[in-house]
């Protein structure tokens, strides 16, 4: 109770007149301070979100919704709000600009993202066919499937002989994440998998996977990993970005099975609650980049 009654003050009072101090001091608003005092990154992007959202100004925060193509012209609305000089300070446009571009390009790839979620596997779509065949060649190479539908599926952890019922949680997307892995990371992919058949220590690769995706979009939807992408992308996240995070997740959690050694499957919702907070964790720190780095 009494830290809510701290913020509220902070936030309500304080906070205006501390900006209004440091100001007159440095001759800087708090936009410029945050672009100046920190290197391009998860901290300046993040503090200067934060900015944009306590402001007042009804300019300054609609640049956080605005579209890709008038993000230069609200970047040089807010340089007019606050009455900043390009010649006085030439670096704060770009700095200010690729902030915005990374905190609406988040709020966009969640959009793209959510649009993969809920787009159903089709039997009847060619294109979610080949892809789930594609899935299949790329993993088992030497294996020709009997038939489209056959209990061979579940050498690479479907649980049924049709592998469509499996995709209803994450839809589309936790297909593309499993082709995405193997095309990508096809090395990794096959090793992955045959960790997974481990005759002790084995899990159900794909159904796995899946559950890999539902972490990374929950993680995505919360905001959880602004910070990873604020580091690991200069501009706009792209879908290809958090394909890339869930190959990340899917090779560290394979590793981290087989380190863990579960005496049962039976155990698998505990581990992966054990992973998931282990990734939260990585997240808190404002350096943290996730990016898949293969063993040699």
């Amino acid at each position: 109770m009494l830290t809510c009654i701290l913020q509220y003050v902070y936030t309500s009072f304080l906070r205006y007149w501390l900006k209004w101090l440091l100001r007159q001091a440095t001759g800087k608003c708090e936009l410029q301070r945050i672009c100046s005092g920190h290197k391009p990154g998860a901290t300046r992007t993040s503090k200067a979100e934060y900015s944009l959202q306590s402001s007042k100004n009804k300019v300054v925060r609609n640049a956080l919704t605005a579209n890709r193509e008038s993000l230069p012209q609200c970047v040089d609305h807010i340089m007019q709000e606050k009455n900043i000089v390009s010649q006085k300070d030439p670096l704060f446009k770009d700095s200010l600009y690729t902030c915005l571009l990374q905190i609406t390009g988040y709020n966009q790839l969640y959009i793209a993202v959510e649009d993969l979620r809920k787009e159903v596997f089709s039997s009847d779509n060619p294109e979610h066919e080949a892809m789930l065949l594609k899935l299949w060649d790329m993993l088992m190479p030497t294996v020709k499937l009997d038939s489209r539908v056959t209990k061979q599926w579940g050498d690479i952890g479907f649980q049924g002989d049709d592998p469509k019922t499996d995709f209803r949680g994450m839809g589309l997307l936790g297909l593309i994440n499993l082709v995405f892995f193997s095309e990508n990371y096809t090395e990794e992919a096959r090793q992955v998998l045959s960790h997974a058949n481990h005759p002790k220590l084995g899990y159900s690769y794909a159904i796995v996977g899946i559950n890999l995706t539902e972490m990374a979009y929950s993680l995505l939807k919360s905001g959880a990993l602004k910070p990873h992408f604020y580091n690991t992308v200069v501009g706009s996240p792209e879908v290809q970005h958090f394909h890339q995070l869930y190959c990340y997740l899917a090779y560290e959690f394979d590793k981290f099975w087989l380190a863990e050694k579960p005496e049962s499957i039976m155990l698998f919702n505990e581990y992966r609650e054990k992973f998931h907070t282990r990734v939260q964790l990585h997240l808190k720190d404002p350096t943290v980049c996730l990016t898949l780095r293969v063993e040699n």
